[in-house]
């Protein structure tokens, strides 16, 4: 039987009272290890497919854009023909262009709000994994504490994922030492 419901479950959960409460802690933390890897494994397919789906809407807006511009060219076109109503109508058509990016816009917002949020869940549950994951070493451990090389590797296995965080951190420690150093 499944741990975990939903994603937002593994980043809230309290692994040590599952493991407190558990007869067998190693076969539920492998349990627990398995639905976070397939947790992780959605929620790289759902920031895939809400990066996808904002760059689609980006695509489109920038056509639109281009549209408005075609527009006021055409209607710049007609004005120096001395077409006004023709020039009225590209006008209007470049307004119906520029009411679907407003809409396109809001969209937008969404997606990108979507994306960012799906991937601050899967940076939470990459850091949820790699707890457990270094907790499964030290059960694993025969003295209870993780020796040197699996904690190595485990740290390893843990930098890796979280790599893209790697550069926030830097950033973040530059200005520490910064701060440090008076300036």
């Amino acid at each position: 039987m499944p741990v975990f419901s939903r994603l937002t479950d593994i980043v809230t959960c309290n692994l040590s009272s599952i493991l407190a409460a558990a007869d067998d802690p190693r076969t539920v933390l492998a349990e627990v290890i398995f639905e976070m890897e397939q947790g992780i494994a959605g929620a790289q397919r759902s920031m895939k497919t809400a990066a996808d789906n904002e760059g689609r809407i980006r695509t489109e807006i920038d056509e639109l854009r281009r549209q408005t511009v075609y527009w006021t060219d055409k209607a710049r076109e007609h004005l120096a023909a001395s077409d006004e109503q023709q020039a009225r109508l590209d006008l209007m058509r470049k307004h119906e262009v520029e009411n679907l990016i407003a809409g396109l816009e809001i969209q937008l917002k969404a997606a990108t709000s979507t994306r960012e949020h799906l991937t601050t869940t899967y940076h939470a549950l990459e850091s949820r994994l790699a707890d457990a994951r270094r907790r499964m070493a030290t059960i694993e451990s025969p003295s209870g504490v993780a020796g040197d090389e699996v904690r190595s590797s485990t740290s390893v296995t843990a930098f890796s994922e979280a790599r893209p965080a790697t550069q926030d951190i830097d950033i973040e420690l530059a200005a520490l030492r910064k701060e440090l150093e008076g300036g």
